[in-house]
């Protein structure tokens, strides 16, 4: 298994699961239709992108330490980023739940969006080449549930 595939393939997904969200947003339904299709599209969404970055702070990202010792900064930065954006999306969790109006919804989502691609910009940048190599047993959920 290519792992740089894997992960192209996992932010693709992730990218799509965000723009479904945005897209339920600006549909123009009322504030409580959408908000109901947000909270669906955002569980799920929120649900992939926590279990991504948890996978790969468990799992994928030791086993390129183990190998790659000179990658432990980038590895470190990255691991930050996924706590800023766990902190996010906690934020729009929240903003969900407590039926926030669409704009303040959408500035959560914009939000997340600029992190997370800034994040998995970087991400594909530092480590699809050391990726193209790894020796990891383990399966591709490892890098999330979607």
């Amino acid at each position: 298994m290519a792992w740089s595939d894997e992960l192209r393939g996992m932010h693709a997904r992730l990218r799509k699961a965000l723009t479904l969200t945005q897209e339920a947003l600006a549909s123009g339904e009322p504030v409580e239709v959408a908000s109901h299709d947000l909270l669906l599209f955002c569980h799920g969404f929120c649900t992939a992108l926590t279990g991504h970055h948890e996978g790969e702070d468990r799992v994928l990202f030791p086993a390129i330490a183990a190998e790659h010792p000179e990658l432990r900064e980038t590895l470190r930065k990255l691991e930050q980023d996924h706590s800023m954006i766990a902190y996010l999306i906690s934020g729009l969790q929240a903003a969900v739940d407590a039926k926030a109006s669409p704009g303040d919804l959408s500035r959560h989502l914009e939000g997340i969006s600029a992190i997370m691609e800034s994040h998995f910009r970087y991400e594909e940048r530092q480590l699809l080449t050391v990726l193209e190599t790894l020796a990891l047993d383990a399966g591709p959920d490892v890098l999330g549930p979607l």
